[in-house]
């Protein structure tokens, strides 16, 4: 393939489109067809059947969002509290009586099951992150409740979905699934803003996000004037958690499967594809895919912090449904819209 794709630096406005033309090979479909059958599938287990749990789950009563009533859910996935009643409460007495208590009364401690966040001298924090460099670095966020939860019971959760995963895909869908879901929950109900402070010149926000699974919850919440147009009645708050629980159970669930039946079988091809890079091209900078379906980005983030891989890799090649040959630019690290080395504009589509 090297012959085939000269160094795109090389490249000029006549050679890009026969690129683009290129007809999707046998030999290209051979790949392909290895690839597929050599990569893992995870289907998700069904577990609806379980028989439910008789121990109670305590947390808050009141005003609730989204770490408790996700934590609750998580809980409920495993076979311990497999459906188990949830009692919200802040009577001492009344959580007492409760087998597991989550974000209220000022204990964490996993020996008696209490997982509350809001003590003065708590500093809780997931494992540390890596950087591009290879190096790692403490997290901007303490864990919230939920992120109590993920920490005991996150692996439990997703092998009851996924009892099929090996030690190394377990913990490495457990990291991405902290990384790409459970880490914003914590930031978010920890007050920790988006963007640091003390920048100068300062940055703010161009616009707001209300759509994420945070503020969609907190809409779940009886608004202060609200009647029910059936019982005349202000909505019962506890129906309403139960609600925003199965919401952030089905937000969890997406992006679990996503990260399990996609991402964990499509990690093996890019990795090939970046092992192989030098054969696509002599600078290390372009990789092949087999096809562009595949999610491939942050697979690559991972694997070049993990490789620490220089130079870093700056164009993929694949082929699209119709055997054609595409190329596209590689997004700078935490950038939506900017690219590490973009294509001359004459080339861009």
């Amino acid at each position: 393939m090297a012959a085939a794709f000269p160094n795109l630096f090389s490249f000029t406005s006549r050679t890009l489109p026969i690129l683009l033309s290129l007809p999707f090979h046998s030999t290209s479909f051979h790949l392909y067809a290895t690839t597929m059958s050599s990569s893992p599938v995870f289907k998700r287990a069904k577990i609806d059947g379980l028989p439910s749990s008789t121990k109670t789950i305590g947390t808050h009563s009141g005003t609730f969002q989204a770490d408790e009533a996700l934590g609750c859910w998580m809980l409920r996935q495993t076979p311990t509290y497999r459906n188990s009643p949830v009692v919200r409460s802040r009577d001492p007495a009344v959580l007492d009586t409760c087998d597991i208590v989550i974000d209220v009364g000022g204990i964490y401690d996993h020996d008696s099951l209490r997982y509350d966040h809001h003590q003065r001298d708590y500093d809780e924090k997931f494992t540390p992150k890596q950087n591009k460099d290879g190096t790692t670095s403490e997290r901007c966020t303490k864990l919230s409740a939920s992120g109590l939860v993920y920490r005991h019971y996150g692996k439990e959760v997703i092998k009851q979905y996924y009892p099929d995963l090996t030690e190394d895909m377990l913990n490495l869908a457990y990291e991405k699934m902290y990384n790409s879901f459970c880490e914003a929950i914590d930031a978010i109900d920890t007050g920790v803003e988006p963007i640091p402070g003390g920048l100068d010149p300062p940055i703010s926000l161009v616009y707001r996000d209300s759509t994420g699974l945070s503020a969609r919850v907190s809409r779940c919440n009886p608004r202060w004037n609200e009647v029910d147009a059936t019982t005349n009645q202000p909505p019962n708050p506890d129906e309403r958690f139960e609600i925003a629980s199965q919401m952030c159970g089905d937000d969890f669930m997406s992006v679990l499967s996503k990260i399990v039946e996609a991402d964990l079988p499509a990690r093996s091809i890019v990795e090939q594809a970046v092992n192989d890079r030098f054969e696509c091209d002599a600078s290390g900078e372009i990789i092949k895919l087999p096809s562009g379906g595949l999610p491939w980005k942050s697979e690559v983030y991972e694997l070049e912090h993990q490789n620490k891989i220089e130079p870093l890799i700056k164009y993929v090649l694949y082929t699209d449904q119709g055997g054609m040959w595409r190329i596209q630019c590689v997004s700078v690290e935490g950038k939506a819209f900017e690219n590490r080395l973009g294509l001359p504009k004459e080339w861009r589509g």
